[in-house]
């Protein structure tokens, strides 16, 4: 049977995951090896494995980092209580921060310092919310669910504000945003922090969704824009796949269909989609088109010069 793919796009690499990959790559080569990764730099395990041949060292504690040694945080960002204790223990840092998160801080301590109290519309530990969350010293509160959004609690209905973690989908907040309007008149904030890049690659998943019978998502499993691009899939009813890579394909996947549709989450490298459409090819008479998609030209410059 012919199969037909369709590759998304955009597919893959965000600006800041290109970022932090070229800012790890970039301080193993002015610093020297190691160099000290404060969790894990993007969510994807062949980029950290990459990374670590390279030199990197992925800590989840800064106590784990000898004093004096280069210390990159992730793109994800970090509380104020990491950055200082990172001084304090005399590690020289780079911030690794997306720019697209550091906005999100700045909103945030900027609300903060006005006096309101801020709702974070975001998954419970997930590091990117958790060093938001770590922006200022207190009057922050995590909503997750619509049900969190019915029952959170703040000291002054009149004084209230919120951001979104980026990487979420619209159907994610819009209702939880919906409630809070509805409790809290008058709100601050914005539409959504959804950033571009994930708004952009859902956005082309909900075009393979109108052709495509299956729809595999190459991400690894804790990255939180792959879940999402799977889960948009499956919101049109469309059978579709979280995968790291080709080994995790089940061929029985492929029985009876004729038109596959491929993406990959923001930290997820295009030699990977590379080699699921190899492994199709291997299984199956396969015919490949590119979709067409919003045009990323943005790039972020690296972060090395951040050295303190």
């Amino acid at each position: 049977m012919k199969v037909e793919v369709s590759l998304a796009a955009p597919r893959g690499f965000c600006a800041g995951v290109e970022r932090a990959i070229e800012t790890v790559r970039l301080s193993l080569a002015q610093y020297g090896k190691p160099v000290y990764v404060l969790h894990e730099i993007v969510h994807n395990k062949h980029v950290i494995n990459e990374l670590k041949e390279l030199g990197a060292v992925f800590v989840e504690h800064l106590a784990s980092i000898p004093a004096g040694e280069v210390c990159i945080f992730s793109a994800h960002g970090v509380s104020l209580a990491v950055e200082s204790y990172a001084k304090e223990l005399g590690l020289r840092t780079i911030d690794a921060t997306c720019p697209l998160v550091t906005s999100v801080h700045r909103m945030v301590e900027k609300q903060h310092q006005q006096g309101i109290e801020v709702l974070i519309i975001g998954h419970h530990n997930h590091p990117e919310v958790e060093g938001t969350a770590g922006r200022v010293r207190s009057g922050v509160h995590i909503v997750a669910t619509e049900d969190e959004a019915k029952t959170v609690q703040v000291n002054n209905p009149h004084m209230v504000g919120y951001v979104t973690q980026t990487t979420l989908c619209k159907g994610d907040v819009e209702g939880i945003i919906e409630i809070l309007n509805s409790r809290f008149p008058g709100i601050k904030g914005p539409e959504s922090n959804i950033c571009f890049a994930t708004q952009n690659r859902q956005d082309a998943v909900r075009v393979l969704a109108k052709k495509a019978e299956l729809i595999f998502v190459v991400g690894s499993k804790n990255s939180s824009n792959s879940n999402r691009l799977r889960e948009v899939a499956s919101s049109r009813n469309v059978n579709a796949f979280l995968i790291d890579d080709y080994y995790d394909i089940d061929e029985k996947w492929l029985e009876g269909v004729s038109k596959i549709g491929i993406t990959a989450g923001a930290s997820a490298p295009e030699r990977l989609v590379d080699g699921v459409i190899d492994w199709l090819t291997s299984k199956r008479e396969v015919v490949v088109q590119e979709e067409d998609g919003a045009d990323e030209s943005i790039h972020f410059q690296p972060a090395v010069i951040a050295v303190v």
